[in-house]
């Protein structure tokens, strides 16, 4: 990985998330639903939901990342779970800020898999190095990212430990 940075200003983010979008609408694909993987895909599921006039949105909880450069050894789902009830024939966008290793993303795609009709994935950062190479991105890059939503460090001690389900 590069040791240059690439620095997402709030600015520059509602400038790339509308490019993304627009990449989605101009592909013909029109989703029943967005998919949020959280934490980074909270953000960018919304602003594609605006954009593209879908209304329903989901959120997976998945930890896979415990800090820079530190990460579990396999993705783990946290509650509350999807529950995909009546959705075989729904087209979904499964959507995250960026898809670095790829393995959260994997893992959610494949969850999806028969569950729903059709599986894409957007993102606004896809590294070389992902194992999944998504169906919409607008940026690709090897440096580090600084995402405006987790530059600073938190105000207030979260929880930092996976839940019990």
């Amino acid at each position: 990985m590069s040791e240059e940075r690439e620095d997402l200003t709030f600015a520059k983010y509602g400038t790339a998330v509308r490019e993304l979008a627009q990449l989605v609408a101009d592909d013909g694909y029109q989703p029943d639903m967005i998919l949020a993987i959280a934490r980074g895909g909270l953000f960018v599921a919304g602003s594609l939901g605006y954009a593209l006039g879908v209304k329903n949105l989901y959120v997976m909880n998945v930890e896979f990342y415990t800090g820079v450069n530190e990460r579990l050894d396999v993705p783990v789902m946290l509650p509350p779970y999807v529950d995909f009830v009546d959705t075989n024939a729904a087209r979904i966008l499964v959507a995250d800020d960026v898809a670095d290793t790829g393995h959260t993303l994997e893992y959610v795609r494949s969850f999806c898999e028969g569950k729903v009709a059709e599986v894409r994935t957007a993102v606004v950062y896809e590294k070389p190095q992902s194992i999944v190479k998504c169906d919409y991105v607008w940026k690709r890059t090897d440096k580090w990212i600084e995402f405006p939503w987790s530059k600073e460090p938190p105000l207030a001690q979260g929880q930092t430990t996976v839940l019990d389900a």
